[in-house]
């Protein structure tokens, strides 16, 4: 068994649209609103990717392309989101000392338990200078449940609408705040006791990410026991609908799919992988098996949902189109059908989200990256960044044509979007990073365990 630990939201979705078969599928975000907010967990339309150019380059200690660096109270996997002209994070506070972290790889399943009280916090920083803006007190508790040794209180990213403020603090609810950072209301989700569906006693910790779409918060509430995906009124919290699902834990976060014949979410999982309709909750289409603890969000491509889980005997990396109906299931794991247009049983990602821009698509296992071609699977190549001795928890995210990988120790590699492999550059943000990071206006906002860094050409 080996650890869960991609604790980042999504543990995460993402789309990528950029290539000209690549068009249609994903509702389209203007530009302008693109280059500047990242909304939620791997930005617009959860792509991962800003058009913009970034730096390629920088340097912790001289300060080349290094705009600003704020210490960060607490400790959190949640990622930065921005919105205008503000930065939103989400944390845990520990009183007194630094809880305890452990990275790298390794296969213990166990977890922490921690008796003293925490405060769950939202903080507001400026854009242009990283200064502290505001910092609300959500509630201050002893946690519900434990966590992974390598997870953290505070998994789950924000999202925002530019009117409110939605996250997730795992057990303790489901809150909104207005963009001033007043609590407007909070919904009790349950005891969200997420671990190993094989050992019921382990716990490490809730990660998966609410969607905030068209007026609607929804989230995928995949636990030990009492499984479900539901949708709530953002403006006072009300429920809408919610769905049971048969599922193990899962660590994923849906996605919205736009079509012109349907508005659906498409949610990862291992026995109950499948898309719902965005307005009723009813379950347009199934797919079941791959890896049996699912991490990484599906993302869109095109016409496709990708999906992809590992852990087990299979880490499958497939794509199915977006019209599906019904139990697509196909007899083996690496076949395909009218619905399953590509698979491989063995390519696929534990704990990154893939990435895809104009029309190829990148996933990374421990730091070994496969490049496929987005709609035929065709793969490109499969290299590995780095030595193989760290892990790599954080989702890729893309800038200006370049993919910029994150490994736990802090070495971001940079490669370009394209067909053949080369690193670029490798980088340092200066500290353990398992956060995906936000983008926007050509800056990149990584977020450490101590420090939220701006890395950008300086204005």
């Amino acid at each position: 068994m080996r650890s869960i630990n991609h604790f980042t939201g999504g543990v995460g979705f993402a789309a990528a649209v950029l290539g000209v078969w690549l068009s249609g599928g994903v509702g389209a975000v203007a530009a302008s609103d693109a280059d500047v907010n990242w909304p939620q967990f791997r930005g617009p339309n959860a792509s991962g990717v800003s058009e913009t150019a970034a730096p390629v380059t920088w340097n912790i200690e001289s300060g080349e392309n290094i705009r600003w660096q704020t210490p960060v109270p607490g400790l959190g996997h949640a990622s930065p989101i921005v919105w205008g002209g503000r930065i939103y994070v989400a944390t845990a506070v520990k009183p007194g000392a630094k809880p305890e972290l452990r990275t790298g790889l390794y296969g213990d399943i166990g977890s922490y338990t921690e008796l003293e009280p925490h405060q769950w916090r939202l903080l507001c920083l400026d854009k242009a200078d990283g200064k502290i803006l505001w910092d609300t007190l959500a509630l201050e508790s002893v946690p519900r449940t434990k966590r992974h040794t390598k997870s953290t209180h505070c998994n789950s990213t924000p999202a925002t609408d530019g009117e409110r403020i939605v996250t997730i603090f795992g057990s303790e609810g489901l809150y909104c705040f207005d963009m001033a950072g007043r609590e407007l209301w909070h919904k009790e989700l349950g005891r969200m006791d997420s671990g190993y569906y094989a050992m019921t006693n382990t716990s490490w910790g809730f990660a998966s990410s609410p969607v905030l779409h068209d007026g609607k918060i929804i989230v995928q509430c995949d636990v030990l026991s009492g499984q479900f995906l539901a949708a709530f009124d953002a403006k006072d919290g009300h429920e809408l609908w919610r769905t049971p699902r048969q599922e193990v834990p899962t660590w994923c976060t849906p996605v919205i799919a736009s079509t012109p014949a349907r508005t659906e979410i498409v949610v990862n999982g291992w026995k109950e992988i499948g898309g719902y309709d965005f307005a009723t909750g009813a379950q347009l289409w199934t797919l079941n098996g791959g890896g049996d603890v699912p991490v990484a969000s599906p993302i869109v491509a095109g016409n496709y949902a990708i999906l992809t889980s590992a852990h087990g005997k299979y880490h499958p990396m497939r794509a199915v189109r977006l019209d599906a109906t019904g139990d697509i299931t196909p007899l083996n794991v690496d076949d395909t059908n009218a619905a399953v247009v590509w698979a491989h049983a063995r390519k696929g990602n534990y704990l990154e989200t893939p990435i895809a821009v104009g029309g190829l698509l990148w996933g990374d296992l421990d730091g070994v990256v496969t490049c496929f071609d987005a709609k035929t699977g065709a793969i490109q190549y499969n290299e590995r960044i780095g030595g193989g001795g760290q892990g790599f928890t954080a989702s890729p995210v893309a800038a200006g044509g370049k993919i910029y990988f994150t490994g736990e120790q802090g070495d971001v590699f940079v490669l370009p979007a394209a067909k053949h492999f080369e690193v670029l550059a490798t980088n340092q943000v200066g500290g353990i990073c398992l956060s995906t990071p936000a983008v926007s206006e050509g800056t990149l906002y990584f977020r450490t365990t101590e420090k939220l860094v701006a890395i950008g050409f300086k204005k």
